[in-house]
């Protein structure tokens, strides 16, 4: 079986690696001639811890990369896996998974039948578009030469070579019996676990695992496409669910930390996506809702409590800008330290970040900012190139003559920070952890002012959770 991955992005880099790996001849096509000619010469196209073993392994053996889409004339499945960028209205700019059905039509087989998988997050109804789209450019008959079909990847930035080994579901939309046999043996080798477990072991991950095997689900077209739109929404929810809680339990001198714990403990619940943050951002979410909203309204169904996630996401943002502005009593002339830009550790990904928008928020009342990412400082400024921002080689340099630091991205490397060394470096000794994510202990002993975010902020409760910390 030959696989092809029109995209050599997040999705269609991770995903062809991976069938690569599995044994299948794989070829990524992409229009961007440094990411195909980083993949032939073994190397990640973007930063994804162990991305870049993976298509060092198998490159120039299973996996290939091109510019053209010449491969797609032998492929069994073509996997498309471009981007879908959000209209100013909020819904789904089709454009390159127009161009991306236009050239497949191009090349695909005549006397045969392939399947061609939407994997990007697209609208409920573009499987219908884009198998006109193919009829219409190649003369082919749907469902005879060709199915559509849907397959939402449900991958983690940072998490995502992971993922795609180990997933918890696979969902395949399609009523075509032929394509569903087809799918069915391409994911064989997924769903029994045996040897994507000895793959990523190779990559030296540690996999654990809390249930068991994958579950393989069908369903028709639609509904898979709107299962992807309606998991990111409701986790959406969830976030700014909590993070509303957040504000609350420090409006009544509750800690979120343990009610969020406390929460979690009930099954029905859970105690993922219940970590409190400065908003939800990203790449997915911010896209993904918007365009899940826009269709609601265009359906008259509007989906209210998306909305209210929504607003109540951006509230979060600005809630960050006032809690520094209350601390120092203005931001204007001040200077701020900001260490993360990415959305979550472990990516290099700053599209649509919170970053941006609690950057902007303090820079127009008046505050200069510093800032420091470990991957994510080229493309912040790729995607906010009038940002009037200083970008900081070492974490320690946004430390110098700050009047706060606000930390926004829980990576490793800011944990272990010299914080006693940062302190000297400060006007004022203020830190404001959005993530919640450093020692309250180590904090207050090195004479910070440590705030979190719905931990409250008394003597007795600090004292607390410093002794929380030693237990």
């Amino acid at each position: 079986m030959r696989v092809v991955c029109i995209g050599a992005g997040y999705v269609g880099s991770v995903t062809g690696a991976a069938f690569a790996a599995l044994g299948y001849q794989t070829t990524v096509i992409d229009i961007d001639q440094s990411k195909v000619q980083a993949i032939n010469e073994g190397k990640s196209p973007i930063f994804e811890p162990g991305l870049d073993t993976l298509i060092k392994t198998y490159a120039g053996v299973t996996l290939n990369a091109s510019v053209e889409y010449d491969a797609v004339t032998e492929a069994d499945v073509v996997f498309i896996g471009v981007g879908t960028p959000s209209r100013p209205d909020g819904s789904a700019d089709l454009k390159y998974i127009e161009g991306a059905a236009i050239n497949i039509a191009k090349y695909i087989k005549p006397d045969g039948y392939t399947v061609i998988v939407n994997k990007s997050t697209v609208p409920v109804g573009t499987a219908e578009h884009v198998s006109a789209i193919v009829e219409e450019h190649s003369g082919l008959k749907s469902n005879v030469h060709f199915s559509i079909i849907s397959n939402p990847e449900f991958l983690r930035e940072g998490y995502a070579v992971e993922d795609v080994f180990l997933p918890d579901r696979i969902v395949i939309g399609t009523l075509n019996e032929r394509a569903r046999t087809i799918m069915r043996e391409l994911y064989s080798k997924l769903v029994d676990l045996e040897q994507p477990y000895e793959i990523i072991r190779q990559l030296g991950f540690n996999p654990q695992r809390e249930s068991g095997l994958p579950v393989y689900f069908e369903t028709d077209t639609r509904s898979a496409e709107m299962i992807k739109y309606a998991s990111n929404a409701f986790l959406a929810v969830k976030i700014s669910y909590i993070n509303e809680v957040a504000r609350l339990c420090e409006a009544m001198q509750a800690n979120v930390l343990d009610v969020s714990k406390g929460m979690g403990l009930d099954s029905r619940i859970g105690n993922k996506f219940l970590q409190v943050s400065s908003g939800w951002s990203g790449s997915c979410f911010p896209k993904d809702t918007a365009e899940f909203l826009a269709a609601s309204r265009k359906h008259g169904r509007e989906l209210n409590v998306v909305k209210a996630a929504m607003e109540s996401n951006l509230e979060m943002h600005a809630y960050i800008v006032e809690k520094v502005k209350k601390k120092l009593g203005t931001l204007y002339g001040k200077t701020i330290g900001v260490l993360g830009l990415t959305f979550k550790p472990n990516t290099d990904d700053t599209r649509h970040t919170q970053a941006s928008f609690i950057i902007r928020g303090m820079i127009n009342q008046g505050a200069s900012v510093k800032v420091h990412d470990p991957q994510g400082m080229e493309m912040f400024h790729v995607f906010n190139p009038n940002l009037a921002v200083t970008y900081c080689h070492a974490a320690e340099e946004v430390a110098d003559q700050a009047d706060a630091i606000v930390l926004l991205t829980h990576w490793e490397d800011y944990a272990l920070l010299k914080w006693s060394d940062m302190g000297s470096r400060m006007n004022h000794k203020y830190v404001l952890d959005t993530r919640n994510f450093l020692s309250v202990g180590m904090m207050n002993q090195l004479g910070y002012h440590y705030e979190g975010i719905g931990i409250g902020n008394s003597q007795e409760y600090h004292q607390f959770r410093a002794l929380s910390e030693v237990i």
